[in-house]
């Protein structure tokens, strides 16, 4: 059930509407079901409408005419509340609407209950699913209402009714949703014939260029290039800029002006104060890892650095959490520009998606989220290639960072960001199984001799007893294999390897766990192999570090390399 809340100058106007059945034509058998003191004329139950409608306008507007001779009256005084139960709730009586409409107007303070100067107001009803609230907003005492936050109030209220009358219980947002597109600029998009809004086209293009921008006036730079899209930079009397608007070039209005939208305007992190926070915590990644002769590779640091904010999102503070969070969306952000024609559309729209997921009311520490900004930056010069191992790499442990962030929004009852990262799992976990199975179908080429296949099934159930028979029923566990035996002749130890790559994260939430198993190992193998001496350092380590139960091995938090 939710609540929509606007106010207006036209008493007798907004009643005209609410009772027309001729311009309407869902407007069937318009009627009260309830007023301020429940004697108010009923224009859709008298025998001559007109008259009725009159007196029914002259009734509401009152006070209104009273505060107006003493120079008291608001100047929009009619408030306007409509209420619409969800698709596939039972149809309520009349008695339960008005019921509905006195807890609405009594929680947003028009009428607060037990009030006798509260304001004068009409509950409609002209279909079965919703209502309409008419009032007007001066009081009996001449004073105006005291209604702020009413539409935060009155979805309190219509929470509370969901549980009450066993109605479908909305998700509910924390008015940190960027704005939606008005219903006249759907109309005008699909009579041009776009899928999409110019608010839409314009959200998508300034995310994607955040998320590759490294600085604040390099993404003024990227955005003055984009082909089609018109940008207007303000700057304070000092020269600094204080903001940004930007509009579709061929969009404009009736006096043939552009059409331009502020950065606030399509999303709240997407103004230019928000931006310039955002794009000054980049920490730029080394020239190369520490023990590796061999310039890293940016898809693996990406999703090294992203791999490890579940450990954050689960021992960090909010706001922190809430950065990272934020991060990891530049980052779902980015794949559409790298990946390969045919993966853009999945990741197009989880990127879309999770939007929703990257704010809440919680603000975030922008600096705590450096490392993984500057690793997202990185791939803006490393386009996919070959066979898109990376890619894939990364898409494996995006699904994990985003099952973990839903887990953390439910936990704090931020129902629609919760919605969103569900969304967002199923694009991405469709673009995983697309990108992925080229680059395990050539690692399974390479599967080992059976007698090796033995001692890495020994070595699984040793390593992840837990998830052992998940492993090896997995269709890329010859790819996992694969990957072990490569790492074993490229000097690396599989059986040491193996339990790195459990610890690095469980596998609770791995929803293929052979091929999580398979990045990690081809991650960590990238790396140059110990000589003998490390080896047997690593060994001694491995063995103090051991829990007494080999069981729980995965259990081990995250290491912060």
């Amino acid at each position: 059930m939710i609540a929509k809340i606007g106010s207006g100058k036209s008493t007798a106007g907004l009643i005209r509407y609410l009772f027309d059945t001729q311009k309407a034509k869902d407007h069937t058998d318009p009627h009260l079901v309830a007023s301020w003191d429940g004697f108010a004329p009923d224009p859709g139950r008298a025998d001559d409408f007109e008259a009725t409608k009159k007196l029914l306008v002259a009734d509401l507007d009152l006070r209104v005419k009273q505060a107006r001779r003493l120079g008291r009256a608001p100047e929009r005084h009619v408030w306007h509340c409509s209420v619409r139960a969800a698709p596939g709730d039972r149809h309520l009586t009349d008695a339960e609407w008005a019921d509905i409409a006195r807890r609405i107007v009594a929680a947003t303070g028009i009428a607060p209950q037990g009030d006798p100067d509260g304001c004068r107001w009409v509950a409609v009803r002209h279909a079965d699913d919703h209502i309409h609230i008419a009032a007007t907003k001066v009081r009996s005492d001449l004073r105006t209402a005291r209604h702020w936050n009413d539409y935060l109030k009155a979805d309190k209220e219509l929470a509370a009714v969901e549980k009450e009358y066993g109605l479908q219980q909305v998700v509910r947002g924390d008015r940190t949703a960027a704005k939606r597109p008005t219903r006249a600029e759907t109309e005008k998009a699909r009579r041009a014939g776009k899928d999409k809004t110019s608010r839409e086209r314009l959200r998508t293009t300034v995310r994607q260029l955040v998320s590759i921008a490294a600085s604040p006036e390099d993404f003024l730079h990227l955005l003055d290039d984009v082909e089609g899209v018109l940008v207007d930079v303000q700057h304070f009397p000092s020269g600094d800029v204080r903001g940004y608007k930007v509009a579709v070039e061929d969009d404009t209005n009736a006096a043939g002006e552009p059409i331009w939208f502020s950065g606030a305007k399509l999303a709240p992190d997407l103004s230019f104060p928000k931006i310039r926070e955002r794009l000054t915590a980049i920490e730029t990644p080394p020239a190369t890892e520490l023990g590796s002769w061999r310039k890293p590779n940016p898809w693996h640091q990406a999703t090294a650095t992203a791999e490890r904010i579940p450990h954050h999102l689960d021992h960090g503070d909010d706001e922190a959490s809430q950065a990272h969070i934020a991060a990891f969306g530049e980052a779902i952000d980015v794949l559409p520009l790298l990946a390969p024609s045919h993966l853009r559309p999945q990741l197009e729209q989880a990127a879309i998606a999770f939007e929703r997921a990257t704010r809440s009311r919680i603000r975030a520490q922008q600096d705590q989220a450096r490392a993984l900004r500057g690793a997202v930056r990185a791939l803006r010069a490393a386009p996919v290639t070959g066979d898109g191992s990376g890619l894939a790499m990364f898409l494996d442990i995006a699904a994990l960072v985003v099952i973990a962030t839903a887990r953390w929004h439910q936990a704090r009852q931020h129902d629609q960001q919760v919605a969103a990262a569900h969304q967002a799992l199923a694009h991405l976990q469709a673009a995983y199984q697309q990108a992925a199975a080229q680059p395990l179908a050539t690692l399974a080429q390479s599967k080992p001799l059976a007698r090796t296949m033995e001692r890495h099934t020994q070595r699984i159930l040793t390593a992840v007893p837990d998830y052992a028979q998940q492993v090896l029923d997995d269709p890329a566990w010859p790819a996992l294999a694969a990957a072990m035996t490569k790492a074993e002749k490229a000097g690396h130890d599989p059986e040491q390897l193996l339990q790195h790559a459990a610890r690095l994260r469980t596998l609770d939430d791995a929803c293929y766990a052979a091929g999580t198993l398979t990045w990690r190992i081809q991650r960590l193998a990238a790396k140059q192999a110990p000589g003998d001496r490390a080896r047997a350092a690593q060994a001694r380590t491995t063995a103090t570090a051991r829990p007494a139960q080999p069981g729980h091995a995965h259990m081990a938090p995250a290491r912060h390399r």
